[in-house]
């Protein structure tokens, strides 16, 4: 098995993260959404999200291959939020979703979150069940792509840290 690190971004991991971003969108994604929602929600994915993530000073999580590529990633910010939870394709399975997870409430705690939550897609879902994070509601929505609306859903979760 794979060894991998958890550790904070750094601005060069940001081209590798947007890719494992848009892969884990094209590529996972498809095993809970229809291609016309994975079309649509990898158009709107914006690396200029995740840097300006980081200049506003949140926690973002990477775990780390063996050679030090990201291979998943986290966002945490400071309300508890967490914005994003992303593993690339090559790399799922291995438990890098929890381990983020449970790194990421280390730093909220710190931080001196009361509560973490999150918009979990389908996949994700069952990842931050097992994180501890209860289901409060699913979100249905749509997305505007080419011209029109794509339906498509998440789920609002959170997790009581008090």
């Amino acid at each position: 098995m794979a060894e991998y690190t958890i550790r904070a971004f750094t601005p060069a991991d940001a081209e590798a993260i947007a890719a494992l971003t848009l892969a884990a969108i094209r590529q996972t994604a498809l095993r809970a959404y229809s291609f016309d929602q994975v079309a649509a929600w990898s158009a709107r994915y914006s690396p200029a999200r995740l840097l300006e993530s980081a200049a506003r000073g949140d926690v973002i999580l990477v775990a780390a291959d063996g050679d030090e590529r990201p291979a998943a990633y986290t966002v945490l910010e400071a309300d508890g939020h967490l914005d994003m939870l992303f593993c690339h394709p090559d790399h799922t399975g291995h438990g890098l979703g929890l381990r983020l997870l449970n790194d990421a409430e280390v730093a909220a705690r710190a931080l001196g979150a009361e509560r973490l939550y999150t918009e979990a897609s389908e996949l994700a879902r069952p990842v931050f069940a097992r994180a501890g994070y209860a289901l409060l509601h699913r979100r249905d929505f749509t997305i505007p792509f080419e011209g029109s609306e794509v339906a498509i859903h998440n789920y609002a979760m959170e997790k009581r840290l008090g």
